[in-house]
């Protein structure tokens, strides 16, 4: 088994919103040829984006993981996000009332974004979904659970694949490392409670990976990471997301007992003294409500992904691949690659292009081409 270090997180299930309530002071703004609200909806923060030349149609982003809930202000919108208005869409960005995998509360809230915007707004003529890393992952399930709202999805550098499949890459990337690296960080089957990124761990982290050659390139290999950089910050992150969702849980869902692990310059080394840990019982349970994909898709998904991605390995999409093919339903997703490093690296000409041509798929049925840009 190649481990692959992907964190980023999911979604599902949509809860019952009846009596949403709106802060009152919500603000409204008009800036340069654009209105500008930000307000809040049952604790989470929102920035509702409307152009003057609006064409009635509606984005809706879902943004990436944040260990902290999101909130907006009225500044100007980034390069990317303003693709979207400056073809003449609205653009609606809820922040999510939790931080972290927020999976449970990513989905009400932006339904409940939705329908705040059509109360105010009026009920637009079509609806797109977008968002990158976490929000791809949300973006994928929404359209599968709700193809009635919305017409097509733009998923940006997103885990499409089960996230009881790629959330244990970080786990068993920490188990291997703590072979090499014993007591580096906190134990990955109870991470403590305060435990928190920062800098200085990064740093702390990148020295010892430095210090050990051998040992270091062998993790590299393993996880096909480039450089100690990125192993660092993905090992320091990695263990935030799994006390994440350790508390989410309820306890430790990832189990390595039975995991036989590969690619290592001594497998057998590595397999007689790597730490096994059993799963807590019920917690997997979580991880696959929040979120399964089936691949049942009746609207349209193009995805699109860097060749190279430290935080999201470009592998793990390929899942969606055979899931949507086993559904019967592998005409309505398309991946593109788009020739970068970096986690979530696609620039604002090729979002452009690939909400072009979801457009085009959707209006005209015009299946995008699959490969790169």
């Amino acid at each position: 088994m190649k481990l692959r270090f992907a964190v980023v997180a999911g979604v599902l299930l949509l809860a019952a919103l009846g009596g949403a309530q709106t802060k009152a002071d919500a603000k409204t703004e008009a800036k340069t040829d654009t209105k500008i609200e930000v307000g809040e909806i049952n604790h989470a923060k929102f920035r509702i984006d409307v152009p003057t030349n609006w064409n009635h149609g509606l984005v809706i982003y879902c943004h990436g993981y944040s260990a902290d809930p999101v909130s907006y202000t009225q500044k100007e919108l980034s390069k990317v996000l303003a693709v979207f208005v400056k073809q003449g869409y609205a653009l609606a960005q809820s922040g999510y009332s939790s931080g972290g995998w927020a999976v449970e509360q990513a989905i009400p809230d932006t339904e409940a974004l939705r329908r705040y915007f059509i109360d105010k707004y009026g009920k637009p003529k079509e609806t797109y979904i977008t968002g990158h890393s976490m929000g791809g992952f949300i973006t994928m399930a929404m359209v599968e659970k709700y193809p009635e709202i919305y017409d097509a999805g733009l998923a940006l550098c997103g885990p499409l694949a089960r996230a009881s499949w790629f959330m244990q890459r970080p786990f068993d990337f920490r188990v291997v490392f703590d072979y090499y690296f014993p007591e580096a960080l906190p134990n990955p089957a109870k991470v403590p409670a305060d435990y928190k990124m920062s800098d200085d761990l990064r740093k702390k982290i990148k020295k010892l990976l430095d210090s050990k050659k051998e040992a270091s390139a062998a993790m590299r290999r393993l996880t096909e990471l480039k450089n100690n950089t990125d192993l660092a910050n993905g090992l320091v992150f990695g263990t935030y997301v799994l006390k994440d969702l350790q508390q989410r849980a309820g306890g430790n869902p990832f189990d390595n007992r039975y995991t036989i692990y590969t690619g290592t310059p001594d497998d057998n080394a590595v397999n007689d003294k790597v730490q096994r840990y059993a799963a807590d019982p019920g917690t997997l349970d979580y991880l696959e409500r929040y979120y399964s994909p089936t691949g049942q898709l009746a609207r349209p998904i193009l995805a699109i992904h860097t060749t190279y991605d430290p935080t999201v390995s470009p592998s793990i999409p390929n899942m969606y691949v055979l899931l949507t093919r086993e559904a019967g339903k592998g005409d309505l997703f398309v991946q593109h690659y788009v020739k970068h490093d970096g986690h979530c690296n696609i620039t604002p000409e090729e979002t452009e292009h690939g909400f072009s041509e979801l457009r085009q798929w959707k209006d005209k049925g015009e299946r995008p081409a699959a490969g790169g840009q």
